[in-house]
Order: C-alpha cells, then sequence, then structure tokens
C-alpha cells in the first residue's frame, strides 16, 4: 500500500535493500489523516474551524513599563506575540520555516524538513510509526518489534519506548580502557560506535529470536557523552542489508562541532560536513533530528526537527497531531532562521565553542594544583557539544592510585546545588561514566563561578 499523500514520482529507494513501506506498522501505513481546516482555505472570512472570531481575551498592561524604561525589550516581545493571530489555528505546513531549515542545512528540498514539538516529539512519533507495540515477559520474548539505544546515551529513547510498550535492545559505546587505546571517539576511541556488536545485536534478535529491530537511535554528539560518532561507522549501519529498518541520528547538539571558524561559509560547512544531515538526500532509511533548544538557545519555545526522505516525512506529517506547531513558536522560529538572526547564531556558538576550550583549561588547571590534592580527574569525550564532562577521583590516600569516585560526585553535585546555587547534572550512574560531572558551558561569569565553587567544595568533601 502506498504512503498516503505521497507523490508516485518518487526516485528508487536507496540503499536497495531497504522499503519504506514494509517498515511502517500497516495500520499507520492505512491511516487516512485528519483534515485540518487550514490544509484547503487560509485567507477570506474564515468560519470553517470554529475559532473565537472576537480574538484572545489577554488583557496587557502597557502602563507597567517605568517612565525611564518605557519599552523594554520584553515589553515589545510580548506585545509582538499578543498581536499575532492567536486566535485562528496556525499554518499545518509552516513551509517558510522548512524552506530555511532546508536552506541552512543544504537539503535538496523543504519536502526533506518535518516539524514536532521538541525533538521528544519527533522521537516518540518514530516509534509509533514504526514499531508495533508488545514486549513479552521481562521484555524477552520472540516476533516481537525492538528499538536499538547504544549507551550511555539519551534517555528518552528508553522513555518513548516503555510509554510505547516496545522493547529495548542495548549496545553500549566502546567505554573498556583496554578497547580504545587512549583515544576519544573516532571509529575505535571512547564512546565511539561498536558496528561489529551492534551486528552481532541486531543478527541474535532477528535471526536467533525472531524479532524485528526497527529503529537504531544513535546520538551524536552524545549526550552525556559529548562525542561525535564517526560518520563512516554510520554509513556502514545504513548500508548494511540484513537492517531494513531506520537509523536515526540525533543531533541535538551537532552545532557545536566546528572549531570556531571565524567566516560563516566555512563555520556552516564545516558543520555539515560532519552532521549527518549530509547524507539525507542519499539514505532512505535515515532520519536526522535537530533542535532549536540547544545552539539556537530557544529550549522554551519547544521546536524539534527531522530531516528525511521525502516519504518518512509524509508519513510523520500523516500521523503527526494536527496544528502541532503553535503561532507563537513558527513566529520566533522564523525569525531565528532570518539572515541577521543567523548571523548572530553563529556568533554566540564561536562564543560558546571559546567557553568551551576555557573551561576545559580552568578544570584541568585545578586538577595541577598541588599534586591534584582535589582530584579533579580527566575530561573524558569528545568534547563535541556545549557541555565538558568530567570525572571525579577520590580523595588522596597515600600513593594508591585514584580511581573515579561516583559517591562522591553526587555528595559535589548536591552540595554545589544546595549550598551554593550552582546546579551541574550528576552522570555517575551511566555507563562508562563513573564519577561524572557534566558542566553545560555558560556564559564567562557563571563559568568563572562554577569552577570556584567546584574548588571550594571539593576542598570539603
Amino acid at each position: 500500500m502506498p504512503i498516503l499523500g505521497l507523490s508516485p514520482n518518487q526516485p528508487p529507494s536507496f540503499p536497495q535493500h531497504f522499503d519504506v513501506e514494509s517498515v511502517i506498522r500497516p495500520n499507520i501505513l492505512a491511516l487516512h489523516p485528519y483534515r485540518c481546516a487550514r490544509d484547503d482555505y487560509s485567507q477570506g472570512i474564515l468560519l470553517d474551524a470554529n475559532e473565537n472570531a472576537l480574538g484572545h481575551s489577554i488583557v496587557w498592561n502597557t502602563n507597567g513599563s517605568t517612565a525611564e524604561e518605557p519599552s523594554s525589550p520584553l515589553t515589545r516581545g510580548i506585545e509582538d506575540t499578543l498581536s499575532l493571530p492567536l486566535h485562528r489555528y496556525p499554518d499545518p505546513v509552516h513551509l517558510p520555516i522548512k524552506q530555511r531549515i532546508a536552506s541552512l542545512r543544504s537539503l535538496p528540498s523543504p519536502e526533506n524538513v518535518f516539524l514536532g514539538v521538541g525533538s521528544d516529539e519527533v522521537l516518540d512519533l518514530l516509534i509509533r510509526v514504526f514499531v508495533q507495540p508488545g514486549v513479552g515477559p521481562d521484555g524477552q520474548g520472540r516476533s516481537y518489534d525492538k528499538i536499538l539505544i547504544t549507551p550511555p546515551t539519551y534517555g528518552m529513547y528508553s522513555v518513548c519506548a516503555q510509554v510505547n510498550d516496545v522493547g529495548v535492545v542495548k549496545v553500549p559505546l566502546r567505554i573498556k580502557e583496554g578497547d580504545i587505546g587512549g583515544q576519544e571517539g573516532g571509529k575505535t576511541g571512547r564512546f565511539s560506535l561498536n558496528v561489529d556488536a551492534l551486528k552481532a545485536a541486531v543478527i541474535h534478535e532477528q535471526r536467533d529470536l525472531g524479532n524485528t529491530i526497527k529503529v537504531i537511535f544513535l546520538c551524536s554528539p552524545g549526550n552525556p557523552t559529548g562525542t561525535l560518532l564517526d560518520p563512516e561507522s554510520i554509513k556502514e549501519v545504513l548500508e548494511w542489508s540484513e537492517f531494513k529498518g531506520i537509523v536515526v541520528v540525533d543531533e541535538a547538539y551537532i552545532d557545536f562541532v566546528g572549531s570556531g571558524e571565524a567566516d560563516d561559509a566555512k563555520m556552516d560547512e564545516e558543520i555539515h560536513k560532519k552532521s549527518a544531515a549530509s547524507l539525507v538526500g542519499k539514505y532512505h532509511n535515515l532520519v536526522v533530528t535537530q533542535t532549536l533548544s540547544k545552539s539556537f538557545g530557544l529550549a522554551g519555545i519547544r521546536l524539534g526537527i527531522a530531516l528525511a526522505s521525502v516519504p518518512i516525512v509524509q508519513i510523520l506529517s500523516n500521523t503527526k497531531a494536527p496544528y502541532n506547531i503553535s503561532v507563537p513558536t513558527a513566529h520566533l522560529a522564523l525569525k531565528a532562521l532570518s539572515p541577521e538572526s543567523l548571523s548572530l547564531w553563529r556568533s554566540n556558538v564561536r562564543t560558546l565553542t571559546a567557553s568551551r576550550i576555557s573551561l576545559i583549561q580552568s578544570l584541568q588547571d585545578l586538577s595541577k594544583q598541588n599534586d591534584n590534592d582535589l582530584g579533579v580527574g580527566s575530561i573524558i569525550g569528545g568534547n563535541d557539544a556545549n557541555f565538558v564532562l568530567v570525572r571525579i577521583l577520590e580523595k588522596a590516600k597515600g600513593d594508591k592510585e585514584r580511581k573515579p569516585d561516583s559517591a562522591r560526585a553526587q555528595k559535589i553535585y548536591k552540595r554545589l546545588a544546595e549550598q551554593t546555587g550552582v546546579v551541574v547534572r550528576y552522570r555517575g550512574n551511566e555507563l562508562g561514566c563513573d564519577g561524572c560531572l557534566r558542566i553545560t558551558i555558560g556564559t564567562e561569569g557563571e563559568n568563572a563561578m562554577t569552577v570556584e565553587k567546584l574548588q571550594e567544595a571539593m576542598k570539603l568533601l
């Protein structure tokens, strides 16, 4: 059965072993999408959607501004938002936003772009579209659809799977010191993708247990690893004929992979070369998820993005809730993707990239004080995101080798938050992240204060 709404003039699928219609759940493939009121007509006297023709009832007190500051940016922003057609349902397509995203990410067409309420809606929707619900006793059994994840990784993949009653297969990234050769990331370094182990897990599930791996979730750069996955390893999975499902590459942090190139065009090209978005035009079994929450600084508007082949975008569009992107979100997203805003966005990314280098240096300086009596360990991972992952070691005990200390790290984390108001993230419970704190790159002042308070806490604990 063809995907409803999809033009029949689609190019041949690549890789050849992939057939998108066979991967989609049959009930989703047969779904007749909800027809939005704005699908047919969006101009004129609009009396078709049971909206409130009188408009919203929000009273904005414009007298709240002081005489010295009659029109602050916040005031102007609120007034700007309230002037939008909030009484009307939003455009169900948002073509201008998709056009700007397609241009920024060098995609073949806006038809390769899907928009969701944050990346989490996109991730959940991908599971609902492709993976049949149902798990065996204790998650075991035969003839089930499953997803595959590569811990340590973003926790929402497992949460979405559990919500949708879907089994999860876990294939860890490389974490053993003896296997990584002292390297971070790349083909075989720490937190790299173990392609051989992944293939073995898929074969075991499919041949030995009769299950089907429908979606493989790869986080690149990873969270909490901060490590970009090797593009050739991703290609190897995409082209592996034994796997006939979807590969999802979650790129929430992709804009931080660059070196801070000063030239705009060179900066965009550097990101593009390292992004799996560069593969979307070729691989029809690939979905790349991105967001405006991280590098764009718009976590509050909740706009997630999927970049994929036209058939996948069409089936996602058929399945999503109507009007999922609100009028204020669409308005702000379009402004964020304007040429003027993109110039500031690039500048902010350069600043955060430079601040990451400075924070790493400050943490390394702490480890060099008094033979590292504080116990600041190594910074692990590829440092390809807007955070660093630093290990906390045991307190010094003579000449004994000091190991990562998760219990101490958690105590330091709690003291920072509860006593000093500095909130970082304890990650010592994640695979391969023993004793780790994840520190987001803040402003210059925030970074300096964090290092200062971390030093104080480590002296006490």
